[in-house]
């Protein structure tokens, strides 16, 4: 298939181009004869060899074949997977840290102004080392039973013999030498105690993930407390990714005794975990989350505290039935909260809002939602909580006008 633009395309097409900035997502913008080229594995500024992967009829795909020109800030990826046939999952690693952050800064800036119409400037921050912080991954094996990744943009398995992401106590190298059944996700999870769990699913379906290593629920341990977690409930997957962000929840949200503060995507709570000493016996914490695990541990979690109400529903249904709040976290999945949520937030007339975020764009767009709903964004924190990739989580403030 040929693009429609002014230069058309074709795939397998190599060309050499500029590289002129970066784009969500991942990729790069490059540009031909009128006709838009998303590029993978490039750096702003620099002269590559492209091969065109697919076309469009607004853009086309390709990855570097040859680099002419390299920007100072490429380095050599550590991971042998890393590079344009290899792995999909770590895009930046050709790229050296301290870029990779300006990169993502970049992209926060670009979608808070294309779509909130806001001038943004966030410095992302850096937690830790760029390798060895993941404690959650999905592999899959093919059909040979070989576990590894999927090639970017490509239902195709790529072997691997260890993840250089993964934290040391996951032991991917042990994992990916034994032979598994093929064509299943193999999900590993290890917890802040060394606990690992390894569960099997169908590649494709609604099949349940089925347990084959460790306990159902393992324990983490965040600011001093320490909440259950089953092996398919949401948790960050960043080592310090827990604490750095309730912090930063915490320091926007100014809790004072006696406040009434809703915890919506709440998971099994972790951010209700700090919170519920704050507000003290007086106070209370209404935690809403879609996920029957992760409302299933919370319960267990809070048992012991009266003034923990956790609701399981889906939030944007569950929020009318409520009259008021002090304060309102959110942590909504990657696609954000939206225009129904963002309208029952405001409806509350909460005296701050603390949003978390995966996503700049849903992000941006509901930061315009809630401007008109009266709350403007007051400060915005953004951290490297997936080095090596695209990937950015902010934690934003938002108050009254």
């Amino acid at each position: 298939m040929t693009s429609t633009n002014a230069t058309r395309l074709a795939t397998g097409d190599v060309l050499d181009v500029r590289i002129e900035k970066v784009a969500h997502g991942g990729h790069f913008i490059a540009r031909h004869g009128g006709a838009v080229i998303f590029v993978r594995h490039a750096i702003p500024g620099e002269r590559v060899r492209i091969t065109i992967t697919s076309t469009g009829s607004s853009f086309n795909r390709a990855d570097v074949i040859e680099v002419l020109e390299a920007s100072p800030d490429r380095v050599i990826a550590p991971c042998s997977f890393a590079h344009s046939s290899g792995c999909g999952g770590c895009d930046f690693q050709h790229i050296s840290p301290t870029r990779q952050r300006q990169l993502k800064a970049d992209v926060i800036t670009e979608q808070f102004s294309r779509i909130a119409s806001m001038d943004v400037v966030v410095n992302v921050e850096e937690v830790a080392e760029p390798l060895h912080w993941r404690t959650r991954l999905i592999a899959t094996t093919n059909r040979e039973g070989n576990l590894g990744f999927f090639a970017a943009r490509s239902h195709t398995v790529i072997p691997i013999d260890d993840c250089l992401i993964a934290v040391a106590s996951m032991k991917m190298n042990e994992i990916a030498a034994r032979k598994w059944k093929p064509d299943v996700r193999v999900e590993v999870s290890v917890s802040s105690n060394k606990e690992r769990t390894i569960a099997l699913s169908p590649i494709s379906g609604e099949g349940k993930a089925r347990l084959t290593e460790g306990h159902q629920i393992m324990h983490e341990e965040v600011k001093g407390k320490t909440l259950e977690v089953s092996q398919n409930s949401f948790w960050q997957s960043h080592t310090s990714a827990p604490t750095v962000l309730t912090q930063a929840v915490l320091d926007f949200a100014q809790l004072v005794e006696g406040d009434h503060v809703l915890d919506l995507y709440g998971g099994v709570g972790l951010f209700t975990s700090s919170m519920v000493e704050l507000i003290g016996p007086s106070g209370r914490i209404d935690l809403l989350e879609g996920s029957k695990s992760a409302t299933a541990d919370a319960m267990r979690n809070f048992a012991n505290n009266p003034n923990v109400k956790i609701h399981l529903g889906d939030v944007a249904k569950l929020l009318p039935r409520l009259t008021n709040a002090d304060v309102i976290v959110l942590d909504p999945p990657r696609e954000g909260a939206g225009k129904i949520v963002v309208t029952e937030v405001a409806r509350l007339q909460p005296r701050a809002i603390v949003y978390v975020s995966c996503d700049p764009a849903s992000l941006a767009r509901d930061t315009a939602y809630l401007k008109a709903h009266g709350y403007s964004l007051s400060t915005l924190r953004a951290f490297d909580l997936f080095p090596m990739t695209h990937h950015i989580e902010c934690v934003a403030l938002y108050l009254p006008d």
